[in-house]
């Protein structure tokens, strides 16, 4: 079977991570049971009702999964960032490698700034690939300019958005959600094109109830502060994730948190792109502040590493400023801060604190367990779980991931998956990621034919 969701699963004796408002608690010894998709009790000595699985966690971390609040998921071939020359085949199998990679770092819910709209199929390919991974995701659907054509010049297509771009956008929403409630349909706009245009997508996308809006915001690139172009337009809400904000205003910053918006900081992504410093431990937005992957295509996709630069690149500015002042360098920022960026904070960026983000009876069953006994872990966990988490944990120390009560990867190796046939489609046709392997480098060789020709240099923004 692709994946395992007994009617009971219980995990026991582990360190079961739980939070107590913004303190993440370590209970050693401590089981947890889950019921389908929920988590029903944690506690000691738990019974396992009949037919159900019990997995011993001795010498385990029991975690809340991931948040991952700003990705882009189908970039995985060929680590290409331009989705030109990708036929909607090779989304499909670029998507579901980049839902897989997620997951197997410990990722159970990703926002993905789905850029790779090129036409309705593209789009319908991503969402059926989603579906088939077993993440939990909103699918952030993108008006994007597309290319018209690309040799030594780039030529854009004149007309922005597509003519079909809206319908699309009807269809999708009436349909939401698709897989077993997993993926929901968000809106992701780029003010960096036709402000104009997208500020009316913006207007339509809420009026349509849109559940989540997203938008890239990298001041010191951005002639004009999309805080404050959505605010002189009364769009500013919650439900809004801002991707980046590096050298981010007061006025912006204190907008934000007035309006319950959230910050995706992304520092590794940042740091290599020349953003700027990341905003992720801010002073003034620090409540409202997230991480996220960005772009596998050029670095790493995991959250631990993401939690690891947040925590220690903020350190480092703090004991500069300390060091010019003649005081020593101290620790002020902690791991458990940055353990919250990647949970806890996540889950509120998506306003689902209620079902996910955490573990506590009653809330989703996604759920992440390390084995402690690694040669990165071992002795670390003995000393603080949280902090051996964010300052030694890798990816190959996740030995499970359970997604919506679904076990995705277990004994640290991907469990199969079933490719829908259709986005709705109750079964579909198991894969196991050797296959995954072998289509994704299939199609990254159709892509490199595509591309001959082409001037990467030509390829720039509107």
């Amino acid at each position: 079977m692709p994946a395992s969701r007994p009617g009971h699963m219980l995990l026991r004796n582990g360190t079961v991570l739980v939070h107590d408002g913004t303190h993440a608690k370590p209970l050693p010894g401590h089981d947890l049971l889950i019921e389908g998709n929920t988590i029903v009790k944690i506690g000691q000595g738990l019974n396992l009702p009949a037919g159900g699985r019990e997995v011993d966690c001795t010498r385990k971390i029991i975690s809340p999964g991931f948040v991952d609040t700003h990705h882009h998921v189908w970039q995985t071939q060929a680590r290409n960032m331009q989705p030109f020359n990708y036929k909607p085949e090779d989304v499909f199998w670029g998507q579901l490698a980049g839902c897989l990679q997620s997951i197997d770092a410990g990722v159970t819910t990703v926002v993905d700034h789905a850029h790779m709209s090129y036409s309705p199929e593209h789009v319908d390919e991503a969402i059926r690939s989603s579906a088939s991974s077993g993440i939990r995701t909103f699918f952030c659907y993108t008006a994007i300019p597309l290319i018209k054509s690309w040799s030594s010049t780039l030529e854009y297509e004149e007309e922005f958005p597509p003519s079909w771009w809206l319908a699309t956008l009807e269809r999708l929403l009436k349909t939401e959600p698709f897989g077993d409630g997993r993926v929901n349909i968000g809106v992701a706009l780029d003010f960096i094109y036709h402000s104009d245009i997208v500020l009316g997508l913006w207007t339509k996308a809420k009026e349509m109830n849109v559940k989540l809006l997203t938008s890239h915001y990298v001041p010191r690139f951005d002639a004009t502060s999309t805080v404050e172009l959505l605010s002189e337009h009364n769009l500013l809400s919650p439900g809004i994730i801002l991707s980046h904000t590096n050298d981010l205003s007061n006025a912006d910053a204190h907008s934000l948190v007035k309006n319950d918006i959230f910050v995706s900081a992304t520092p590794e992504t940042e740091l290599q792109m020349g953003h700027g410093h990341p905003v992720a431990f801010h002073p003034t937005i620090k409540s409202h502040t997230s991480l996220g992957i960005d772009c596998h295509s050029n670095n790493s996709a995991d959250m631990l590493t993401q939690m690891r630069l947040a925590l220690q690149h903020a350190r480092a500015a703090h004991n500069q400023a300390t060091l010019r002042a003649g005081e020593p360098p101290r620790v002020d920022i902690t791991v458990e801060e940055a353990f919250n960026l990647g949970t806890i904070q996540g889950a509120r960026a998506v306003k689902m604190e209620d079902q996910i983000g955490s573990l506590a009876e009653g809330k989703r069953a996604d759920v992440v367990v390390f084995d402690v006994t690694s040669p990165g872990m071992v002795c670390a966990a003995e000393e603080n779980p949280v902090g051996a988490i964010v300052l030694h944990a890798g990816v190959r120390d996740i030995e499970m991931v359970i997604v919506d009560g679904q076990v995705r990867k277990d004994g640290g190796r991907l469990r199969p998956v079933e490719i829908l046939e259709k986005v709705d489609a109750e079964r579909g046709v198991e894969v196991v990621w050797d296959e995954v392997a072998k289509q994704l480098l299939d199609s990254r060789e159709r892509i490199i034919q595509r591309g001959q020709g082409q001037d990467v240099g030509a390829a720039k923004l509107w």
